[in-house]
């Protein structure tokens, strides 16, 4: 059997055994979406409630077209999208999508291709958007089926006034057994943790920044043949890595703090490091937060690689099934626009501006101020991420640096995610996490070694 068709039959299995659990029906009450123009799916982040305050003044009233968000946690967001495009029911026009969904719902026809439309729309701008974000939306067939409404990497934030208090220095490269030792030292100082990560379950909440750890310590899911390797001497010691140094120097409650509560905690001023997005640093910098020009920028921690960061986007997609797609262009056009950003600019100050995804907006004077902590580290990690086809050491059947490219991954990665993070919160050793975690990848790859 052909990948392609590996693929297809993956992605078929995986949603009829979604659609068992969960069911077809879209469980959102009705209401004003019925009348609503375009219906918007959305993950909850910093950047969509700015997008939601905004749509009104700068959107509908130019345009006419009304905007019905929803607007959920990313597992509940994500399993939300997949449950919509997979059966293709339409409830949403447009919805926020990854470099992981992209490739993967462009090859079973769930996305609308968007080149027609960026032919036409000159005023867009495609050739500013980074060339990594582009090629990341860009299907098997060379179709481009989504826009990225911001870009990001990986680095990490350290409190400069904590440092100082305690007499530290941070490397300008860091690596992680660097980052463990200055968290030991930093380690309660004014009350804050050592340093923050996630630890939610989640494929797209734990094993996002540790696969990163995994990947520069040498770890890989799979060998060439496909054989699982989460047991192996290099998975193991990166998982332990992480989980030790969460359980001693991390959050309390750890193990139920994801992206929005870890960064949260910063900002609050109860973390001394936080490793994490790259996109972060504008809620970091922003009024009301309580480190606001205290914190530094390095880049991803590293140990066996010169690179570690990841390399990531939500874009917006476009349902194959909805009836508005030149309505949902519209929206898609503006919400990934030059025009946005500076939309954003001068309504509630450049540092909310969506970044990591175009040029310009780096060779923006006014962004350039706003941003002057972080811009350049930003634009870094965006741009000169670890390779996704190559982002550790030796030879893998996948790519991706955060998630791996295979349709199984979202199911798969879930379960581990979900042994590790028992692990973080001690209710099972790693060896014990990593022992079932390798006969789950083992049986997910089945197929893929002709099994």
């Amino acid at each position: 059997m052909t990948r392609s068709r590996l693929l297809r039959a993956a992605v078929a299995a995986a949603v009829a055994a979604g659609l068992a659990l969960a069911g077809c029906a879209d469980t959102d009450p009705p209401g004003d979406r019925d009348r609503a123009d375009l219906r918007v799916l959305a993950m909850d982040v910093p950047q969509t409630r700015t997008l939601e305050r905004l749509t009104e003044k700068y959107f509908t009233e130019r345009t006419g077209i009304t905007v019905d968000y929803t607007v959920l946690p990313e597992n509940e967001g994500r399993d939300r999208v997949h449950r919509d495009f997979a059966t293709q029911a339409g409830t949403y026009d447009v919805a926020s999508v990854s470099a992981y969904e992209v490739p993967i719902y462009a090859d079973n026809g769930w996305l609308a291709p968007l080149d027609r439309y960026v032919a036409a729309d000159a005023d867009f701008d495609q050739d500013d958007v980074f060339p990594n974000l582009r090629a990341s939306l860009t299907g098997d067939d060379g179709r481009l089926y989504a826009e990225p409404f911001y870009g990001e990497g990986s680095f990490l934030m350290y409190r400069k006034d904590l440092f100082r208090r305690d007499g530290l220095t941070m490397p300008a490269e860091p690596t992680w057994r660097q980052v463990a030792d200055l968290a030991a030292r930093v380690d309660g100082t004014e009350g804050a943790s050592g340093i923050c990560l996630r630890g939610l379950p989640g494929w797209g909440q734990i094993l996002a920044p540790l696969n990163t750890v995994v990947n520069t310590f040498g770890g890989h899911w799979y060998d060439m043949d496909w054989n699982a390797r989460l047991t192996s001497p290099e998975f193991k010691e990166a998982v332990r890595f992480y989980v030790g140094l969460l359980r001693s120097h991390g959050q309390p409650g750890a193990e139920r703090t994801g992206v929005l509560e870890v960064l949260d905690r910063f900002v609050t001023g109860k973390c001394a490091m936080l490793y994490d997005a790259t996109s972060l640093a504008s809620s970091v910098e922003a009024d009301g937060s309580a480190v606001k020009g205290k914190v530094g920028y390095v880049p991803a921690p590293h140990q066996r690689t010169e690179k570690a960061g990841w390399l990531w986007t939500w874009a917006w997609g476009v349902q194959q099934a909805s009836t508005r797609k030149d309505a949902a262009w519209e929206f898609v056009s503006w919400a990934s626009s030059k025009e946005y950003q500076e939309q954003v600019g001068r309504e509630l100050g450049w540092t909310a501006a969506p970044a990591g995804n175009r040029r310009s907006l780096y060779a923006n004077p006014e962004y350039q101020q706003a941003a002057e902590a972080w811009y350049r580290q930003e634009y870094t990690a965006a741009t000169d991420s670890a390779d996704p086809g190559n982002p550790g050491v030796g030879p893998r059947p996948y790519s991706g640096i955060g998630f791996l490219d295979i349709p199984e991954f979202a199911v798969l990665g879930t379960a581990v995610s979900q042994q590790i993070a028992a692990a973080v919160a001690g209710t099972q050793s790693v060896a014990a996490a990593l022992d079932k975690s390798q006969d789950l990848a083992q049986a997910a790859a089945a197929k893929y070694r002709g099994e």
